[in-house]
């Protein structure tokens, strides 16, 4: 019996370090803001790069995220494989009564769980980063952040060289990478932009060659905003994200080590085409629960897009609680056919804003919006996201080859908390408290002797 115990416990041990053993030298992550399985799946779409990953690859039929599915609070799950209500990046500003929310998370501090950043640290290894959001002060040995000027925002240069690390590598790569930088070469106004940011994490990968290197490309994500899931603008625009995985695969090839990496493209959320909007916290006015002050409020919801959350100023006030349900029950019943109400008991288990205490889930169509007087219901147009994760517009995609992949696969539903621990594994590296899942038809089975 000792012996079989002993023969065990090697077997176990032997199973750990084969699990842990690094099966790639480097992974670069792209995030492409606003990406769909769609966009690799039709052909009718001008991606030949990410249509070519997802041949010789594998792919995902789609990936739910996180609620709300907006920006900062998926990203952040990406790197972190929890959901917001663990990472504690709720939303993409900080709740402030009145609105969405006030100032935009931008450091990394602020962050509660340990990011892929910090284990790649811990495990010896090179990290860059190249426009992520909430990077401002990541653990990354070269970094250039995703900040902007507060007094104007559409000037990010001055923010970013600041605020990137070593000092002075925002100036060294405009230098070497992408030569003088006006205003709008840098910024969302222009799919430039993509390009841009494409060619300086292009010159780290051949400079300093980091084991892992995240990157954000956002212009998508705009454009879906302008005129929504089908656009001349919008084909343009993923054409340029591809052009800018192209760049990178290019680097690759000229540093001498896309042999040695893993490709992985993912994003934060889809799109849905968007035709009205309700402002809910004009019935909050209308009732007396939102005054004017700042502190003039007993309750407010955080709009996202495709969802409201409903605080209370006082958690435990039941009386303004009961009333805000009494309120949504009144509304007429042409309202209350374009949205559903999330209770906390669900609201809990999605990971959310854990001071959420319900949630209004849009339809398809219908958003929400920030309004406080006028019109409780108004037109809209183009595209949103921020829905509850539910149904397949609003999920992302997942795209992955290179060193340690399989070829060939496709892979079923994932959850965007599987990219960290799928990262972490490849790498041969520990994210304990990561949440996700890494599924084995995505990897490389290596032939046994």
């Amino acid at each position: 019996m000792r012996n079989k115990i002993l023969a065990m416990l090697v077997a176990a041990c032997v199973l750990q370090a084969s699990a842990m053993a690094q099966k790639t030298k480097y992974v670069i992550l792209v995030s492409i803001d606003g990406f769909r399985s769609d966009f690799y799946k039709d052909p009718s779409w001008a991606t030949p790069n990410l249509q070519q990953m997802a041949k010789q690859g594998v792919y995902a039929q789609g990936v739910n995220g996180v609620f709300p599915t907006v920006t900062y609070p998926s990203h952040t799950s990406l790197i972190t494989g929890v959901t917001p209500s663990k990472h504690g990046i709720l939303y993409n500003t900080m709740p402030e009564p009145g609105g969405e929310g006030g100032q935009w998370y931008t450091e990394t501090k602020q962050i509660q769980a340990e990011t892929i950043w910090e284990a790649v640290r811990k495990a010896g290894m090179k990290s860059a980063s190249v426009s992520w959001p909430v990077s401002v002060g990541a653990p990354v040995d070269y970094n250039i952040p995703e900040i902007w000027s507060k007094e104007n925002p559409s000037d990010r240069r001055d923010a970013t060289a600041q605020y990137a690390t070593p000092k002075g590598l925002f100036e060294e790569v405009v230098a070497n990478a992408t030569g003088n930088l006006q205003v709008n070469d840098y910024n969302l106004s222009s799919p430039s932009m993509d390009q841009n940011l494409a060619r300086i994490a292009g010159y780290i990968i051949r400079t300093y060659k980091p084991n892992l290197l995240t990157i954000h490309l956002p212009c998508t994500d705009g454009a879906q905003h302008a005129e929504g899931r089908e656009s001349e603008l919008l084909r343009r625009t993923i054409a340029g994200a591809d052009n800018a995985v192209g760049i990178l695969v290019d680097a690759l090839q000229k540093a001498g080590i896309k042999d040695s990496t893993t490709i992985i493209i993912s994003g934060d959320h889809g799109f849905v085409d968007t035709h009205s909007s309700f402002a809910p916290n004009v019935w909050l006015a209308k009732k007396g629960l939102l005054g004017k002050g700042k502190d003039d409020w007993k309750a407010w919801f955080i709009p996202t897009g495709g969802a409201a959350f409903l605080r209370l100023k006082n958690p435990k006030d039941v009386t303004t609680l009961n009333q805000v349900r009494q309120m949504l029950e009144e509304l007429p019943d042409g309202f209350k056919k374009q949205f559903r109400i999330i209770e906390k008991p669900e609201l809990v288990k999605s990971g959310c804003d854990p001071e959420a205490m319900l949630a209004l889930a849009a339809v398809q169509g219908i958003t929400f919006n920030s309004a406080t007087t006028g019109e409780e219901f108004r037109p809209g147009k183009g595209g949103t996201h921020g829905y509850y994760p539910d149904f397949a517009e609003i999920q992302t995609g997942f795209v992955a080859s290179g060193a340690g992949i399989k070829k060939g696969g496709v892979l079923p539903v994932m959850s965007l908390t599987d990219v960290a621990p799928t990262i972490a594994y490849l790498l041969g590296i520990e994210l304990k408290q990561a949440t996700g899942t890494v599924y084995p038809g995505m990897l490389e089975q290596k032939n046994k002797k």
